[in-house]
This record gives C-alpha cells, sequence and structure tokens, in this order.
C-alpha cells in the first residue's frame, strides 16, 4: 500500500496544485475519508475503488448546484480524479462546532431558500448515487411518473435481486400502481434538492451557520428533503418551526412522508438488509392501507 498512498497523494498533488504531507491524519483505506495537512491548511479527501469515478463527479456537480443556489455554505470542491488503484474526491476542510438551536433555525430557513430554486423538469442533468446505489434522474415532466420510474421501481427491483421477500415485491409493486392517488389535489413543483438529508449529512460551521454535504443532488418535491429529516432523526423543533415560517408545507405533506422514506428504507435493505425489508413492507401495505388499497 505505500506505493498506493505514494501515488495517491502525487494525484491530489497534481490535481489541487497543493503540497501535501507524506500521508494523511488517519489510514485511508478503499470507501474511506480522512483529514490530510496542506501546506496551505488541511483538506478533506475520500477515497473508493476506481470505478467509484463517476459518482465522485457526480459529487462534485451536486457540491457545485447546491453552492450556485447560496442558500447555506457546502464544501468547496478542489479536485476529483483516479489512480491506478483509487478514486478520490478532495474537498475544503470545514471545522464544525455543536449544532445548536440557533444553527437548526437557519438551516430550516435555509432550506426553503434552497427549495425555491426551480427547473422545468424533475430530475436533473446526470446521474448520480444514493450511498453506494445508483440514482437515475432523466428528466420527467410528472413528478408521479418520476417518482415510481426512477426511484420506488428501481428500488424493488434490486430488492428482487436480491433475494427479498415476495410479499415485499408485490406489496412495493401493487403501490407503485397507486402513486398517482397521493397526488389528486396536490402539484408539486421542481425543487433542487439535497437528496440524503439524514441528520449526519448538515452540520454547523464555527461561526454558526449550517452546512450540508454528500448530496443526492436532483430536482424534485420539496416534500422528500423534509420527509428524510424525519427518518433518522437529527433534527429540532426549530429547524421544522424556521421552514414552515419560511414556505409552508402543504397540509397533506404528512401523509406523503411514508411514501418518500420508503425509497431510502428500500435503499437501506438493498446496501445493508437485515430488519429494512419488514420494514419496507410494512411502510408499503400501511400506504396501501391509506388509500383503500
Amino acid at each position: 500500500m505505500p506505493d498506493a498512498l505514494a501515488a495517491l497523494r502525487e494525484a491530489l498533488e497534481t490535481a489541487t496544485g497543493r503540497k501535501l504531507s507524506a500521508a494523511p491524519e488517519s489510514p485511508l483505506h478503499d470507501g474511506g475519508h480522512a483529514r490530510w495537512v496542506a501546506e496551505s491548511g488541511p483538506i478533506f479527501v475520500k477515497t473508493s475503488q476506481p470505478a467509484a469515478l463517476d459518482a465522485f463527479e457526480a459529487e462534485a456537480a451536486g457540491l457545485g448546484e447546491l453552492a450556485g443556489a447560496e442558500a447555506f455554505r457546502v464544501p468547496a470542491v478542489l479536485a476529483t480524479g483516479v489512480t491506478e488503484r483509487q478514486a478520490f474526491i478532495a474537498l475544503e476542510w470545514l471545522e464544525l462546532a455543536a449544532n445548536t438551536r440557533q444553527s437548526e433555525s437557519r438551516l430550516g430557513t435555509a432550506l426553503a431558500m434552497l427549495h425555491r430554486s426551480s427547473a422545468p423538469r424533475f430530475g436533473w442533468h446526470r446521474d448520480n448515487t444514493i450511498g453506494r446505489t445508483p440514482q437515475s434522474n432523466r428528466l420527467t415532466h410528472e413528478w408521479p411518473a418520476f417518482f415510481v420510474e426512477q426511484r420506488l421501481a428501481p428500488q424493488l427491483a434490486l430488492a428482487g435481486r436480491n433475494g427479498a421477500d415476495t410479499r415485499l415485491l408485490a406489496a412495493g409493486h401493487r403501490l407503485c400502481e397507486c402513486v398517482p392517488l397521493f397526488f389528486t389535489s396536490y402539484r408539486p413543483v421542481p425543487s433542487l434538492l439535497h437528496g440524503d438529508l439524514w441528520g449526519g449529512n448538515w452540520g454547523t460551521d464555527t461561526t454558526g451557520h449550517p452546512v450540508v454535504f454528500d448530496p443526492a443532488v436532483y430536482y424534485g418535491d420539496r416534500e422528500t428533503d423534509i420527509a428524510m429529516t424525519w427518518l433518522f432523526g437529527g433534527y429540532g423543533p426549530a429547524f421544522y418551526t424556521a421552514y414552515q415560517a419560511a414556505w409552508p408545507l402543504d397540509p397533506a405533506a404528512g401523509t406523503r412522508r411514508t411514501l418518500y422514506n420508503l425509497y431510502h428504507v428500500l435503499n437501506h435493505y438493498n446496501l445493508f438488509g437485515g430488519g429494512y425489508a419488514a420494514e419496507a413492507q410494512a411502510m408499503s401495505q400501511r400506504l396501501l392501507a391509506e388509500i383503500g388499497h
């Protein structure tokens, strides 16, 4: 591995134009990340297998899309690249402090501002990933069709290949046929989304302002970002109060929360297995019951 580390350091120095220390402050394995000291200050480096270069380039493009909205701070992209053994992305190192009620409130206001950034169609100009799973973003005019064809259906197909119970697959496919029923009186507009906004993908910088990272960007229903904030926790009342004050949600948003989070639970089953299959099945059946199916 020393040769691989030397090759990575050389590639990083060439790509970023910064002189780096001999090694990062913690070991860098495939799929790892580390703080690496440079002459001009530390940088954040993530690595993976060479095939991950496209995913890193998509992450870089997503950070650029978020930065362009000027809603909140995101780490600046310094470089992406690949060596014979590793793909990498190098980002600005951000010093983070503890989250506070004030930074949560600022995040809620900033997220509403981000969601005001719109586009003519749902999707994005390129595909990316959700975790390690490919995520299609083919541009589409109708949101229910986009969500079924490019979110739920691919996850169900992958779950089938991963050996999911037929009852989960049957409930999921039946739900896909019924998704338009959740939008009989609600017409979402394409909003710029972070796309993977669980509690671990935001923080507070040393000035007290919110920072977001690790996006899975596309233009979609803003409720999907809000729904995910409920999935794994990490957000307090100040966040939701500030978002509602800036741009109130549709009164029926709560009824679609389970629908949107089903996508992420299915993805967790496909990535990690375990009890996520039973959770996804229960969510699908609950949604079908809500619409009388």
